[in-house]
Formats: structure tokens, C-alpha cells, sequence
């Protein structure tokens, strides 16, 4: 969507958001120049700052070569202009009036701090959709089934519920979509939060993420990769009926096959985007074959009613109402719709890494708008299978109902085969999260919120012999086969590195009874803001240019559901919701400290200039 060019501009041609997210005035001799707000040694490109002198006039020398084309369009790769390196290169000075911030300079990449993830991507669509379907299909559909059941009521309820968790899922989903046009840069929610509402709503994002949400969500993950493996080698596991061990020595031994998963993912994304990617990409169609068996299996009971056991196939979708013992209190259905949406949680996954996207723009929705209704499609007939074959009662009264369901139907082998699936959708869920949580904290380094270590790609080394890409022991076959373009090891090690310790840490505490609540407060809470921020968005720039635009009810909605959600939360639970609001509250000094402090304390500043952030102010606007 171009913008028509102002009469006080009338000699300049439209500008899209990606060109002017990658564009900024340092002219020296400009006493409007932009300069950084950001304290010394934190990134500045990451704020898009842009001054009030627009650095296509003509009166710009950027703006003033000939060479510069005149045409909208992007032949000069916008999208992948985004350089995250502390000292921007002055559009000024540049040979040919023009150089994207992201171009590496003299043909070198430094890894140590100065290269940056978003100038070399690697992400295909293919690749996306590995990474929302490889985070949504995680546990969930084997495991909220007893949870949905129990408070619906009834199979078809439970249908009814899946599908509008789905949808609701999909709406959020979409809004994320325009918003990720709008702004193409790794992130996700703090980089909306951060440019829509301020640093400090981007920051509490992070604290929140980084620190609960993130490594939360990914050891709770674990911990059911170490006990579907247990189960599957555990004889008493893998009976129809199977029954928790509690023991001390099983659930330690869960707690190290969970440590020893993460372990090994995190080596994986630390190797390099190449193995992270294909690896997701493995797992998405593993999950589809392990849902679309157990489908195929359900189906196939029914139709033939017979299985390899001495067990009955369940009668009842046959001789009673889908309907009958619908709960009729809103409470119930609140609490099923929760344990829907969990189930779909990850839906905004390739937000955080979508800097990395060959063609983000046109990618994102279509990732988004296919990933979505397969694995709705997917969660439903894994539903409907499981209600033609077990009773209402045997699923609602089972957490591990895939083992239930193959134990009912095959015998214990079958129990063993659906555990391992189960372990196996683990383990790739565990990649997808590994690898977007140490984008977040990539990004947050290089947005000036965590120690500029993180935000650095490789080991941290001051010696630049030590740069990965030219490593000479690496053997170039090995390179080729696992590396990136620029070899072995090109990923945010440190970021990673810092999560996996934080995930880890969850998993020997071992108590999530509380993050649950958390999660549904703050995570909800931020997912509110950052859709609310796309309508505060189309307000205040109505002709930023979206690349992909979702209808206006589809934001409407999500906020909508998310504020039903977050009410329910409090009011069930209100002291958790203050440990919550407490917990984000404490982010606030800790912001003050890391990023506003070291801006001269207090509003001050040393021998800098005040500056505006002007990314969102519409040029030819007055003011």
C-alpha cells in the first residue's frame, strides 16, 4: 500500500515502512540529526529512529545522488536492512548515496556483537510453518483432552470447544500478521510493544518472557519428554489404565531425561539455523502422520468395530445424544476454552524470528493462514477419534490419554508407539521454543535491555581469530552439511545459552501449579496489549504502509476474548494475579535501572542531544 506524496514533498516518490525502518539521518552538520537515546554501547538501529530532516530530500546528500532509484520498489533489499551493530554508518558518507543499515561493510561479517541475524536470512515459508506447527502440536492435544471433556460435558461440546479455541487462536495469529509486515524485525511482542506504546512495555514484555514465560513454558515441556519416555520403557506405564509413579527415584529420573532433552536442543540450535530449521521441519510432518494415525485409527475402530484387544470399542456416540450433560455454567466452559487455547498456544512464533524470513511480508500470512487450519483440522479429528473409541468418562479421567487410546485399541505395543510419539512432538515443540526463546533474548541485547553479551552470534571471543565462520578446524563437508552460509556456529550462543540455564533451573524446581496462572495473567495481558496496539496503530498511521492487512473485527475479537480470560484468571485466582502484577511491577525499577538510568539519570544527558523517535511519524506531517 503506497502513500501519495504531500504537496510539500510533491517531487519525492511514496515510501513503504520497510524503507523507512531502514533509513536514519546522521548527518554531522544537521542540527536535527537523530541521535541515539539509547546509553553507549546499546543499540540504536533497533529503535528505528529517524529525524525530522527526511533522508530522501534532495537537500539530503543520501537523497541527492542520482543513483539512488526513483521507483517504489525494493530492488535494493529493504527488508533485510536492518543492522543492529552500536555505531550506525552514515547514509551521508556512503560511495554511492545509499547503503542499507543492514549490508555488511568491506565483505566481512564480525560475529563478535557487530553482525547481526536479520542481514542473513535463511527461513523459508516451509521453515515457518515447521515453526508454528512444531510449537502449537506440542503436548496439548494429548493431554487437554481431560481437561476440555471434563468441563464441557459432552463429546460434541468438546468438538465446539476446539474449534472456536482454534479460531480464537487464528485471530490473534492474523493480527500478528500485520503487525509483523508492518514491523519485519526479530522479536516479536517487545518490538510492537517497545515501538507502539514505549521501551518500558517492550522491557516488561521481555522481563516477563525471558525470565518466567519462556523458560516456563519450555520446562514444562521437558519434563513431559522425561516422562512419556519413562512411561514408554516403564512396563507398568503402558497398561490401558496407567498409573502415575510418584516415587522419588522415577521423578528424579524424569527430571534428568528432561535436562538431558534440553541439553541436547539446545547444542542443536546452537550449531547453527540450518540444523534448527530442518530439524522443525522433520517434526511438523511427524506430528501430522502421529495425528493423522491415530485418526485413521479411531475411524477405522469405528467402521470395522473391532481392535487388536479384548477391549469393546466405545458404543456410546452411537446410542446417545453428542450433546447430552452439556454444562450449562460459563464457568465450566471458561475453563475448557483456557485448556483449548494452551493446547494452541505458539502461534506467534515466527514473530520472534521473523527478521530471519527471506521474503517476511509475504510469508508471514501465509505461514499463519496455512499453519492455522491444519492444525485445527488436525486437533478435531484427533478428538472425534478419540471419542469413537474411549468413553466420555475414560477421557476425561486420563492425562495421557494417546497412551490410553493405543493401549485400548493395539496393547501395550501400541501404548509404547503412541509414548514415544508423544516424546518425539515433545522434543520438537522443546526445539521451536529453544530456539524463539533465544531470539527474544537476542533481540532484547541488541534492543539495550540485557548485557550487550547476549545479543552477540557465536562464542563471545575478543580475539576475531576465533570467528566461527573462519574457523579452519571446522572440516568444510561437516560445515556445508550442518553449517549456515558463514559456517558453523552463526546463532546467538550466548542468548541460548542464558535460557537453556533459566529452563533448566524450572525443571529441578519442578512446581507449576503457579506458572499456569502466570502465564494466562501476563502472558494474556501482553497478547492484549499488542493487538490493541495494532488498532492504536491504524489510528495514529492510518497510511503506514501493511503489507498484509487482517479485517478490523479480527483484533476486535481477540481482545475481546483476552479480557474474558484475563477476568476469569483474577477472579479465581487473586492472590496468584497479585504475584503476577507484582512480578511485572518489579520490572519497572529494573527498567529504570538498565536502559532509562543510563541515559544520564534522571532525564539528563551528558553532551547529547535530546531526540524524538520519529519511526511512526508519517513523513510530509507537519511538526
Amino acid at each position: 500500500m503506497s502513500r501519495a506524496p504531500t504537496s510539500a514533498k510533491s517531487n519525492q516518490r511514496p515510501r513503504d515502512s520497510l524503507e523507512l525502518a531502514s533509513l536514519a539521518s546522521t548527518t554531522p552538520t544537521s542540527s536535527n540529526a537523530s541521535r541515539s537515546s539509547s546509553p553507549s554501547g546499546i543499540s540504536s538501529s533497533r529503535k528505528l529512529s529517524l529525524s525530522a530532516e527526511d533522508p530522501l530530500s534532495t537537500s539530503n546528500p543520501a537523497g541527492a545522488t542520482p543513483q539512488r532509484p526513483l521507483t517504489h520498489s525494493r530492488s535494493f533489499s529493504v527488508s533485510s536492512a536492518f543492522d543492529f551493530a552500536s555505531n550506525l554508518f552514515p547514509l551521508s558518507t556512503t560511495a554511492a548515496g545509499y547503503a542499507s543499515l543492514g549490508s555488511a561493510q568491506n565483505g566481512t561479517l564480525d560475529i563478535d556483537g557487530g553482525g547481526s541475524l536479520e542481514k542473513h536470512k535463511s527461513i523459508t515459508y516451509l521453515n515457518g510453518l515447521s515453526l508454528i506447527i512444531g510449537m502449537i502440536i506440542g503436548s496439548g492435544i494429548f493431554s487437554s483432552p481431560a481437561q476440555i471433556t471434563t468441563n464441557a460435558g459432552s463429546p460434541g461440546a468438546s468438538l465446539i470447544v476446539w474449534l472456536v479455541a482454534g479460531l480464537l487462536a487464528w485471530t490473534g495469529a492474523a493480527s500478528f500478521a500485520e503487525l509483523g509486515g508492518a514491523i519485519p524485525l526479530n522479536g516479536g511482542a517487545q518490538v510492537y510493544l517497545a515501538k507502539i506504546f514505549g521501551d518500558l512495555f517492550g522491557f516488561l514484555f521481555t522481563w516477563c518472557s525471558v525470565f518466567v514465560l519462556k523458560p516456563g513454558s519450555a520446562a514444562i515441556i521437558s519434563i513431559i519428554f522425561g516422562e512419556y519416555i519413562v512411561r514408554a520403557f516403564n512396563p507398568s506405564s503402558t497398561s490401558a489404565d496407567p498409573l502415575p509413579d510418584t516415587s522419588s527415584s522415577i521423578i528424579w529420573i524424569n527430571k534428568g531425561i528432561s535436562l538431558l532433552g534440553l541439553t541436547l536442543v539446545t547444542a542443536l540450535n546452537c550449531i547453527s539455523t540450518k540444523l534448527t530449521t530442518r530439524t522443525s521441519d522433520f517434526f511438523m510432518f511427524f506430528k501430522f502422520l502421529a495425528l493423522l494415525s491415530i485418526a485413521f485409527i479411531g475411524i477405522m475402530v469405528a467402521i470395522t468395530n473391532r481392535t487388536l484387544t479384548s477391549y469393546a470399542p466405545n458404543q456410546d456416540w452411537k446410542t446417545e445424544s453428542w450433546f447430552a450433560g452439556t454444562s450449562r455454567n460459563p464457568s465450566n466452559w471458561a475453563v475448557a476454552l483456557y485448556a483449548g487455547l494452551w493446547a494452541f498456544d505458539g502461534w506467534d512464533n515466527t514473530n520472534f524470528v521473523l527478521g530471519e524470513f527471506r521474503n517476511p511480508t509475504r510469508d508471514l500470512p501465509r505461514v499463519i493462514h496455512t499453519a492455522m487450519p491444519l492444525v485445527i483440522l488436525s486437533y478435531l479429528l484427533a478428538t472425534l477419534s478419540y471419542t469413537l473409541v474411549l468413553p466420555s468418562k475414560t477421557i476425561a479421567s486420563s492425562n495421557t490419554i494417546a497412551v490410553t487410546f493405543g493401549a485400548r485399541v493395539i496393547g501395550p505395543a501400541g501404548a509404547l508407539i503412541l509414548a514415544l510419539m508423544v516424546a518425539a512432538s515433545c522434543f520438537g515443540a522443546l526445539n521451536v521454543t529453544t530456539f524463539t526463546s533465544g531470539r527474544l533474548v537476542y533481540a532484547a541485547a541488541k534492543e539495550g535491555f540485557f548485557p550487550s553479551i547476549f545479543g552477540t552470534l557465536g562464542m563471545p571471543s575478543s580475539s576475531s581469530s576465533s570467528h566461527l565462520h573462519n574457523n579452519q578446524n571446522t572440516p568444510s563437508r561437516l560445515s556445508r552439511l550442518l553449517g549456515d552460509a558463514h559456517g558453523i556456529g552463526f546463532t546467538p550462543i550466548p542468548a541460548m545459552t542464558f535460557n537453556a540455564l533459566l529452563t533448566a533451573a524450572y525443571v529441578l524446581v519442578g512446581e507449576f501449579g503457579t506458572l499456569v496462572t502466570f502465564y494466562g495473567v501476563a502472558g494474556y495481558s501482553f497478547y492484549f496489549l499488542t493487538v490493541l496496539g495494532l488498532l492504536v496503530l491504524r489510528a495514529r498511521e492510518p497510511r503506514l504502509e501493511r503489507p498484509y492487512r487482517t479485517w478490523l473485527s479480527t483484533p476486535i475479537i481477540f481482545c475481546c476474548v483476552s479480557l474474558f480470560l484475563l477476568s476469569r484468571a483474577v477472579f479465581a485466582k487473586p492472590v496468584q494475579a497479585l504475584v503476577v502484577v507484582a512480578f511485572v511491577a518489579a520490572g519497572v525499577p529494573v527498567y529504570w535501572w538498565r536502559v532509562r538510568g543510563k541515559d544520564g539519570g534522571g532525564g539528563s544527558r551528558t553532551g547529547r542531544e535530546e531526540v524524538e523517535w520519529r519511526f511512526w511519524r508519517r513523513w510530509g506531517r507537519g511538526g
